[in-house]
Formats: C-alpha cells, structure tokens, sequence
C-alpha cells in the first residue's frame, strides 16, 4: 500500500513480531523501517533504504489517515518507541540479545529493558558523542557492535544518521535485524516522557514532542511536517474520488 512515494507493508505490530522471530529462527536478518510523516517528505533522500529495507511499517497517524481516505487502509500503527519494547519481550521469549545505540551516556535504557523483557539478553548499549560519525570513533562503535553478535539492534540517533550507521553494520551481522528507531532508546531510559496514549491514538503525539523540545522540533513540524500531512491528506480524498 503506498503513502506518498512510499510502499508500506500492510503489517500489525505483532504481525512484524512474528515475521522477526520467525526469520531469526530460520537465521535471516533485517532491516525495519518506521516512516513517519517527516520521513515520508523526505522519501527521496530515503529511498535507497527503503529500497534495503524488510519490512516498511507506518508511524504516523496521518499517514494511516491518509491510506483510509485513499481506500487502501493500514492495519494499524506500528511506532519505533512502542516496537522497541513489544519486539524486545518476543525476543526475551526466545532468549535473544539486543544491542542499544543512541541515549545520553549513562542511563539506564539496558536495565530498564531488560527488566521489562523477561529472557532478554542486552549485549551492549552506546551512546555515541555528537559528531562521532567524522571521528575514530564510528569505527570504534562498529567493532563493539560486530564483537557482541546481537540478534536485534536498536539504532536511535535520528534520520538519517541512524539509517547510515545501518547501512555500515549490517553486511558484518547478516543474520541480525536492525531498527532504526528515532527517540525510543531515551524513551526507554526515562530521557524523555512519550505522550500519554490518548495523545498517541488520536494523532496529537506530535504536539507533546513539539512541547518537549520547541527548540529543536518547531521548524520542523510547523514548516515542513504539518502542511506536508495537509497535502498528503488532501491528494488521497481528490486521488479516491
């Protein structure tokens, strides 16, 4: 189903889980990508991993709007910071490790994943300085992350950067699945607060992360994200009729 310039796979959230513990069984990695409305603006500049990319799930609620009005419905939304915690318990049940990227030196994003996902295995968790992808450094994060072996590994530095240290991991862990997953590693470490779950259903999450940081946030979403999310919505009512 396509969104945009975008291809989704029509996939519920425990559908994707099944899908990764089934292809872990087997011995096949991956590559999950989120979309949300920002990354589907900027479809272009992504499309070489979405090309890579195993499964291509919607976090968005417009975007699930907008394939409604279209006639072509998605099952339902599947967003990084809740997929960081449910695949995490399916992998808990199979015994599987993890592997955390992003977060603030320090917290405790490992432990408060593990306790949360009984048989989980954290195998590592780095919190890379800014810039660090122009330093020794990005070479230094690649050999602890081919050294750990992980089954599932979370990338949680932001679009593109995250997409791109995948990009650099992935043919060293064939048989690993990789998930590119924004702010998640902070939300799990406590960094930053998710909106309440009636923000989240109803479409309004991205005012609570606007109101956590307006700094870093405002342009994008009030510039380029919300009057995209009106033109997408628009196209798919006169695209229907």
């Amino acid at each position: 189903m396509t969104v945009g310039d975008i291809a989704f796979d029509a996939l519920t959230e425990e559908e994707v889980i099944t899908h990764v513990r089934a292809a872990l069984d087997r011995g096949d990695g991956g590559r999950i990508i989120t979309p949300n409305v920002d990354i589907t603006l900027r479809a272009a500049e992504a499309r070489g991993f979405l090309d890579d990319a195993s499964l291509v799930v919607a976090d968005g609620m417009p975007l699930l709007w907008a394939a409604r009005l279209a006639g072509t419905p998605l099952p339902e939304r599947v967003a990084g910071s809740s997929l960081i915690w449910t695949l995490s318990r399916g992998a808990g049940l199979d015994g599987r490790s993890v592997f955390l990227i992003g977060g603030t030196p320090g917290t405790a994003a490992g432990p408060a994943l593990e306790a949360g996902c009984p048989g989980l295995v954290i195998a590592g968790h780095i919190s890379p300085p800014f810039g660090f992808e122009h330093t020794d450094f990005y070479a230094e994060l690649c050999a602890r992350v081919k050294e750990a072996k992980p089954d599932i590994v979370y990338v949680g530095l932001g679009f593109p950067k995250q997409e791109h240290v995948i990009d650099r991991l992935r043919p060293d862990l064939p048989g690993a699945w990789f998930v590119g997953c924004g702010a998640s590693v902070q939300f799990v470490a406590g960094e930053l607060r998710r909106a309440p779950r009636w923000m989240q259903r109803s479409g309004l999450e991205w005012i609570h992360r606007l109101l956590s940081e307006p700094r870093r946030l405002a342009g994008r979403y009030l510039m380029h994200d919300l009057p995209f999310a009106i033109r997408l919505l628009s196209s798919a009512v006169r695209n229907r009729a």
